[in-house]
């Protein structure tokens, strides 16, 4: 009988309030994550964005006119990969009137993570710096 007094233990009731709490935790924790995980990724796709912003700069003072081709090796094409660094947007060139204005969008990839961001769901900019965004939120969230 001694023996069984001295035995210690975790009790179900102890155990089922450490399990409450984790859960709780779990609950409050999970969307806050996902939301840093989105915005990290829109940080990837502008970071393309202006990068393709960039090469637009430089190829139009060769060649007088913008370029739709953002693969093609130069003289032809900026010679980007299209994508962004992490491979959840792919970025494409529409030009204007005589290719003397253009509009870049970031379109996320399926199956990456940022095809669920309902909030911003497309990433635009322009030859003037304009910058635009398709979702339910605002420009200005999507591009701070």
């Amino acid at each position: 009988m001694q023996q069984l007094r001295n035995q210690r233990g975790v009790t179900l009731m102890e155990l089922l309030t450490v399990v409450a709490i984790v859960g709780l935790l779990g609950v409050i924790a999970v969307p806050g994550y996902r939301q840093y995980m989105m915005r990290s990724g829109r940080a990837d796709g502008k970071a393309a964005l202006l990068q393709v912003q960039t090469a637009q700069e430089r190829f139009y003072l060769d060649n007088n006119a913008y370029t739709a081709n953002v693969v093609g090796a130069p003289p032809a094409g900026l010679g980007l990969s299209g994508t962004s660094a992490s491979g959840k947007y792919t970025v494409a060139v529409a030009l204007g009137a005589g290719g003397q204005t253009y509009t870049v969008t970031a379109t996320p990839v399926a199956g990456h993570g940022q095809d669920g961001d309902a909030k911003c769901t497309t990433l635009t900019i322009t030859d003037t710096g304009q910058k635009g965004s398709t979702g339910s939120a605002a420009v200005a969230e999507c591009w701070k």
